[in-house]
């Protein structure tokens, strides 16, 4: 039986690394497999950060990799909270009754549901402007060397 709060809290803390996917779908699961692949690209653009600084170009596309990673994971963790009882059940639990308590929400659940809506939101807020600002300066930076 799949609990519906333990995977709303595994796709929070541990979605960048597929946690939920395993859980839910097992190891053969190629999108659990996947998911640890622009996790550690992201990992190694704030390294690239902190060793080369802010204008290292590769850094800037790949730092975005680890933000997306998590706001996807947290809307995972959002859509699996929000799930009726009965869907999570057909959906995960086919064997069991529809009305099974694995498939409830729990104040558990909901406060794993918030704090997705929280982090995801700005951790997708972050990563957007950290692209945009990069691109735009390096766009100015490319405009004034043209015009020399």
């Amino acid at each position: 039986m799949k609990s519906k709060t333990l995977a709303v809290w595994l796709a929070l803390l541990g979605g960048p690394l597929g946690l939920h996917r395993f859980y839910l779908r097992g190891l053969g699961d190629a999108i659990g497999w996947l998911l640890p692949i622009p996790t550690a690209l992201g990992l190694y653009g704030i390294e690239r950060v902190q060793q080369h600084g802010q204008d290292d170009v590769l850094s800037w596309l790949l730092v975005p990799l680890l933000g997306f990673t998590i706001a996807a994971c947290c809307l995972n963790a959002i859509v699996y909270g929000l799930m009726p009882r009965e869907q999570w059940n057909a959906r995960f639990n086919p064997g069991a009754a529809q009305e099974a308590a694995p498939g409830g929400t729990h104040w558990g659940t909901i406060v794993a549901v918030a704090l997705s809506l929280a982090i995801g939101a700005g951790v997708l807020m972050a990563s957007l402007a950290f692209s945009f600002q990069r691109y735009f300066e390096y766009q100015v930076e490319e405009g004034r060397r043209i015009s020399e």
